[in-house]
């Protein structure tokens, strides 16, 4: 039988193919170089380590059941934590949306089901881990907002069962001025009198006084729900399996880098 090395060596060439691309690791790569503090002088060994974040983060598989072509299911787990707990995946995510199209953004938000291995982090921390109870049932609520391209720009994770407007002043906070598109939920006095006279949110059905907005450019709201699409092709974004509201937000960080760079 052969060693475990020339196995893994074996396999890794018969069977892997890469997730993400040269050109895409390329970039990654140059944010890394600039980051004090991590294992970065082997680029062979850092490059399967991305593959193996980027599988489990698809297939939605568990940290056990990783192939052993990608290494030690433990170690790859343990430099993922790591990595949580130093706020690498969120600093990589800020360092390649460098340049976003500004012209408008967009905010909304989307639930996606929580599983029930998600629960039991703490006692009594299902508020403070982001975990709901919503129509859908046991669940997470994403809010974004994204740029005009569709890019997004910030994550904030709530309960399912939270209200769309609760988040909407931390999510533009950083975005003053600039036209906003958004829809009804997002029709409160206090939130449209804070945004740019320019934004466009139709009024709800129970305004006296409905105001007037810009219903072509409204149109261009689809952008956020297509990027809530592409979000949910990756299985570890579409249901949420990690009892940590961290390490969850983790993963869409790590998603968001990969729509940037892509």
């Amino acid at each position: 039988m052969l060693p475990l090395k020339t196995r893994q060596k074996v396999e890794k060439e018969a069977i892997m193919h890469y997730l993400i691309k040269d050109t895409e690791f390329t970039k990654i790569l140059k944010f890394l170089i600039t980051f004090k503090g991590i294992h970065k002088k082997n680029v062979d060994s850092l490059r399967l380590f991305f593959e193996a974040v980027c599988y489990v983060c698809r297939t939605g598989c568990q940290w056990r059941l990783l192939p052993i072509y990608y290494g030690h299911w433990r170690a790859v787990h343990k430099r993922f934590r790591d990595w949580n707990n130093r706020n690498i995946w969120k600093k990589l995510f800020e360092y390649v949306k460098e340049d976003p199209d500004l012209e408008w953004i967009i905010i909304d938000s989307t639930i996606v089901r929580a599983h029930a291995c998600a629960a039991g982090y703490a006692k009594n921390s299902q508020e403070q881990e982001a975990l709901g109870r919503s129509r859908g049932g046991f669940s997470t609520k994403i809010h974004a907002v994204v740029d005009a391209l569709g890019n997004p720009l910030k994550f904030i994770l709530t309960p399912g069962q939270r209200n769309d407007i609760t988040q909407a002043h931390a999510l533009v906070k950083d975005a003053r001025g600039i036209p906003l598109i958004a829809d009804t939920a997002y029709d409160a006095n206090h939130f449209v009198d804070a945004i740019s006279p320019d934004s466009c949110i139709p009024s709800r059905k129970n305004r006296n006084l409905p105001r007037i907005y810009d219903e072509h450019l409204y149109e261009e709201r689809h952008s956020i729900e297509c990027f809530f699409g592409k979000i949910k092709h990756f299985r570890r974004i579409f249901s949420r399996y990690d009892k940590s509201a961290h390490s969850y937000l983790s993963f869409l960080y790590f998603v968001g880098a990969l729509i940037w760079i892509r």
